[in-house]
């Protein structure tokens, strides 16, 4: 039985690693355009303005591209540790008030209690790929 609360842990904990990774992925991204805008502003010479504006805009586009495409890769990650860990507690709380069903008001406590902990991870997954879309 610890064994796979233990599991669930990992799966859950690999999730935020993921989504801590998905902001690292947002960043190169952003490092690659950036530097390529300053390689193009330099070469264009007399069009630098206006290739400068055409650059930035594209350089944001990739921005937020890099950012979506990680936020999006962490939160489902993290939704897909926190659905498996889920799906594991209440099949255990199943067959814990299956053995004893007269202890099924206090399993049914721990399982609620030990889903919202779950689910408190996974919330704070989206939270984090919300602000790196718009913050960082």
């Amino acid at each position: 039985m610890k064994l796979r609360v233990l599991k669930t842990m990992a799966v859950v904990l690999a999730a935020v690693i993921f989504v801590m990774v998905g902001v690292g992925v947002g960043g190169v991204i952003t490092a690659q355009a950036s530097d390529g805008t300053a390689k193009t502003v330099v070469r264009e010479g007399a069009e630098a303005p206006a290739a400068a504006e055409a650059e930035t805009a594209a350089t944001g586009a990739n921005d937020i591209l890099g950012k979506a495409i990680g936020a999006g890769i962490g939160v489902g990650i993290a939704a897909m540790g926190g659905a498996l860990g889920m799906g594991m507690a209440v099949a255990r709380c199943g067959e814990g008030i299956a053995r004893q069903p007269e202890a099924a008001g206090k399993i049914q406590t721990i399982m609620m209690l030990g889903l919202v902990f779950i689910e408190t991870v996974v919330i704070y997954a989206l939270i984090i790929g919300i602000l790196t879309i718009f913050v960082l």
